[in-house]
């Protein structure tokens, strides 16, 4: 059966293809892309137990890809997971204080956007040649830390593409933005950006909607798409490891098969929780969602009081990937709960767009009682990366941090609840040294990044990751580049059409 998509913004219901979509990464309403229905599984849960990662990925991408043929989809994923991962498990799971930690830093940059972006390429590339695509695709996104090297890595010398990525020049790790420094492939191109995240994915989205650029592009054999979450190509990957995770928690008998189990997870721009609402919709027993953040908090108030404002202080924070105060991705879920009402997104997002915010009824609000949400500040972050350090030696991120503060939140605001917790760890600690030794205090916390990352090693007893080792090792780094966020536009043109 053939699964097609549309606009949370198109009023006619227009469809497209998987392929299609994937290409186009954004419609050109402004709206995001989502199926005409959410699928179900097609297997037993009782089969995620004889699974690999590569097996199971197909088996829950079959369903939303439905325009790739078995072959084709097989060969994507094929090529995505091997040996750029350092466990063939891909997302492995560990236990820490009666909770499951699931291990998405195993990839090549050692983020969990390695999961989506490692595949992402591929399935690009194969949705260009089924559509006959002669025009180079130019990949445009705003990351907040971890998309830009994901994605870069994922596209780097990939032929047909080109991958222009703005990051805010103050507002990543000194790790992230080395990662970024020194990327190699020619046709990779970075900048920092004179503003925040959402200053930066705020223009991509203008440029990427700008139809003289786009008639620009199309002279000049040239079509648009992103890396972002707003793409269906890097959203439903990540729908697999929440079957996944559950699969491994079965096997070591954390919870019995049937079971529902919850998800804490670190967000910022609704991608990643978003993925875990899909898998729960189509059979995955998920009992809630915990929407976990930092200090900008703007999500909180969204579940807790019905109120979306980001008209407030934006604050940098260890947790850089969550600095976040316009969640794309939230339109999809608005979309939903609203029972697909396309005016009733519309007119959010309009009022979002003018006023800086919009209120949801009582009503649609009491739909969202599969969330929680909770936020960490800079001092409980810190404290919890203390505290599970305390209990067995184990470090974690500030991001999996806040995401294991909100589950003992949740815990302590339903005591009676056996349900088990798995935290969705979403980056290797040696990303974030200084952060991390800010809550081990360790006076190494203040020395630059390289000597943290050494001061870090000999706190965990834990080898480098290559993409460190790499890093480390690494001389050639690019000039740092900024600009200012209105001449985003003039620095992609340059790029293109500069001879």
């Amino acid at each position: 059966m053939s699964l097609l998509y549309r606009s949370t913004r198109d009023l006619k219901a227009n469809t497209i293809p998987a392929s299609e979509a994937i290409l186009k990464g954004l419609s050109s309403d402004g709206g995001l892309y989502v199926p005409t229905s959410i699928p179900k599984i097609d297997f037993d849960l009782s089969e995620l137990l004889d699974f690999s990662y590569q097996e199971l990925a197909f088996r829950v991408l079959r369903l939303f890809y439905t325009d790739f043929s078995e072959s084709e989809l097989r060969k994507c994923i094929e090529n995505a997971y091997g040996d750029n991962f350092d466990t063939r498990l891909i997302a492995p799971l560990s236990f820490h204080d009666n909770n499951g930690y699931l291990e998405l830093f195993h990839g090549p940059t050692i983020a969990f956007k390695d999961i989506a972006l490692q595949l992402l390429p591929h399935l690009m590339t194969t949705a260009a040649k089924k559509n006959k695509l002669q025009k180079e695709i130019v990949i445009l996104t705003a990351t907040s830390g971890d998309t830009g090297k994901a994605a870069m890595d994922g596209f780097a010398d990939v032929e047909g593409t080109k991958i222009i990525v703005f990051y805010p020049k103050d507002g990543v790790s000194f790790i992230q933005e080395q990662q970024m420094l020194t990327q190699k492939g020619k046709n990779t191109f970075i900048y920092a950006v004179d503003g925040n995240f959402d200053v930066a994915q705020t223009n991509v989205k203008r440029i990427l909607n700008n139809d003289k650029l786009s008639q620009k592009l199309a002279n000049g054999n040239y079509q648009f798409s992103s890396a972002n979450s707003i793409n269906i190509g890097r959203l439903f990957p990540q729908v697999v490891y929440y079957f996944y995770a559950y699969s491994q928690m079965v096997k070591q008998q954390k919870v019995s098969l049937g079971s529902a189990i919850n998800f804490s997870v670190p967000t910022g721009n609704f991608g990643d929780i978003l993925a875990g609402y899909y898998a729960q919709k189509m059979g995955l027993p998920i009992n809630r969602l915990l929407c976990a953040s930092n200090k900008n908090n703007v999500l909180t108030e969204f579940f807790n009081e019905g109120i979306y404002d980001k008209n407030r202080p934006f604050y940098i924070t260890s947790s850089p990937s969550m600095d976040i105060l316009v969640s794309s991705n939230l339109e999809r879920l608005l979309f939903y709960i609203n029972n697909e009402d396309v005016q009733a997104t519309i007119d959010l997002m309009t009022q979002l767009s003018n006023n800086g915010k919009y209120n949801i009824s009582s009503e649609i609000k009491d739909s969202l009682s599969d969330f929680f949400a909770a936020f960490a500040d800079e001092e409980q972050t810190a404290n919890e990366i203390s505290r599970i350090y305390k209990i067995d030696g184990s470090i974690i991120d500030p991001h999996t941090a806040v995401a294991s503060y909100v589950a003992r939140l949740y815990k302590e605001k339903y005591p009676d609840s056996t349900i088990p917790t798995v935290i969705v760890s979403t980056a290797s600690p040696y990303k974030f040294p200084q952060s991390v030794l800010i809550g081990l205090h360790d006076s190494a916390a203040f020395e630059t990044g390289f000597t943290a990352l050494q001061a870090l090693k000999n706190k965990s007893h834990v080898e480098f990751p290559s993409a460190i080792e790499q890093l480390l090792s690494k001389h050639n780094r690019r000039a740092k580049k900024v600009i200012s966020s209105s001449d985003m536009k003039k620095a992609v043109e340059k790029i293109l059409f500069t001879k």
